[in-house]
């Protein structure tokens, strides 16, 4: 399993050097800083148009989170497109699982989404859906690079692309979504808070939990452009955590601001992360005989969820952190359940790609199918202490290549034994490093964390 591990990130490293502009998903950063420029997202538009234009329906879509500079890269993404020739439907904002729904529906070229996911509303992304809705794959993406390193001509004006909007683009994926619960089952009698994460599903989730039945608490669906994931969200759970215990809420859907990841709350206020739910799948899948293969993980799930599905006889595989690498292991496989702790959910039977929404359905589906608790449901997955801290680092530099926090990297590893892990990781998103280390002891892993994590802090200044 090591050997398989390293092997995978070996590949992976390659393939990132090959790709200097494309991240592990699309690219991101501070608007008006480094790439995240309006004149970068002229560019590329145009790049990306030269290359999909080649063959094809020569149409690509656009939707956005609820960022403010959405208007800005929508706006110069679409001029691009439209000198490279190739014609935009505009969605507004949509979650990114949307996009990828709609490309495949409307037979688009590609669909492209403006957003940075669960990073605050001064950062802002580009990443592109293919036309069957996954992600776009690494040759293509290194066309479009290579198109960036051309002059900008624009096609002849009779060629030149042109732009129109889906005014029914929400109504369309509430349907998809509502299609991925059991017409059998109702969500009657089920209270939910859900936190939009002032994000791109205010006005989407809401309509599908209550549509199904539910009662529906909102929280986080006033969107102004620069509070989207501002303590709400996925990434900030003690504002649903304290709206279920007011509620007495049965569930608490946490998304983030651009939808494509969930964590949830159960009645008792209990948070339940991405590993939880793979546990959940897994085990519904089971009792329904429609469990193919095993199921992917990454090298941040938690060890607890590999032995609970190891006593189910599950097979459990890991991935580098990154939900194109748990796709990869997937479709190496052929299995169609995969994610990460984070809360991005694969389940290829409902989707191409990571989708918050229908994630949380499939839990709630599982509950009334076996008419018991999120709790109850969790109750046999005993989770190890894990404790992740982010450091911050500045400029181009590297703190994981340090000798010295190699050393205190071993040092932790040798008093942890086998009873426990430490991984760090550069993220691929954002200037951080982060520090994990799981045990059986949460005091002693919450000390080991913080010592690993001071010393790259005083490395990466």
């Amino acid at each position: 399993m090591q050997d398989h591990n390293q092997q995978d990130k070996k590949q992976q490293d390659k393939e990132q050097q090959q790709r200097n502009l494309f991240g592990t998903d699309g690219i991101r950063g501070k608007v008006g800083a480094g790439l995240m420029t309006p004149e970068l997202a002229l560019k590329l538009g145009w790049a990306a148009g030269r290359v999909l234009s080649r063959s094809g329906t020569q149409k690509v879509i656009i939707g956005k989170d609820t960022r403010i500079s959405g208007y800005l890269f929508e706006s110069a993404l679409e001029a691009g497109l439209s000198a490279a020739g190739l014609n935009v439907l505009l969605v507004g904002p949509m979650p990114t699982p949307a996009i990828a729904y709609l490309t495949r529906t409307f037979r688009a070229e590609a669909g492209i989404v403006i957003s940075a996911s669960h990073n605050p509303y001064y950062d802002n992304g580009i990443k592109f859906f293919s036309a069957d809705g996954s992600k776009l794959d690494d040759q293509l993406e290194l066309e479009i690079e290579n198109e960036l390193t051309k002059q900008l001509v624009c096609v002849e004006s009779h060629q030149l692309g042109k732009a129109a909007r889906i005014d029914d683009a929400a109504g369309r994926y509430i349907e998809y979504c509502k299609g991925h619960f059991p017409a059998e089952l109702t969500l009657n009698g089920l209270k939910l808070v859900v936190d939009c994460a002032h994000g791109a599903t205010y006005h989407i989730a809401p309509s599908v939990f209550k549509e199904l039945g539910a009662e529906v608490i909102t929280i986080g669906d006033k969107p102004n452009g620069l509070n989207i994931n501002e303590n709400v969200g996925a990434t900030s759970m003690q504002a649903i955590c304290t709206e279920v215990i007011k509620h007495q809420a049965h569930v608490g859907i946490a998304l983030d601001g651009d939808g494509d990841r969930i964590m949830m709350v159960d009645h008792q206020g209990n948070v339940i992360d991405g590993d939880q739910i793979l546990y959940i799948l897994a085990c519904d899948a089971m009792c329904k005989n429609e469990l193919k293969g095993g199921v992917v993980g990454t090298l941040m799930s938690n060890l607890g969820l590999e032995l609970a599905l190891a006593e189910l006889n599950v097979p459990f595989v890991r991935s580098n952190v990154g939900d194109r690498y748990v796709m990869e292991l997937m479709r190496q496989h052929d299995w169609r359940i995969g994610g990460e702790n984070s809360g991005h959910i694969l389940n290829l039977d409902h989707g191409t790609t990571g989708d918050g929404i229908v994630a949380g359905i499939l839990v709630l589906a599982a509950m009334q199918n076996q008419q018991k608790s999120l709790a109850a449901l969790v109750k046999p997955l005993s989770m190890l202490p894990q404790i992740l801290v982010n450091v911050r680092f500045e400029g181009d530099s590297n703190p994981l290549t340090s000798t010295t926090v190699q050393s205190v990297k071993q040092e932790v590893e040798s008093k942890l034994g086998k009873t426990g892990r430490v991984l760090l990781r550069k993220s691929g998103t954002e200037p951080l490093i982060r520090v994990m280390v799981e045990g059986q002891d949460i005091d002693l892993v919450t000390t080991f964390a913080n010592q690993i994590a001071d010393v790259v802090k005083k490395v990466g200044l």
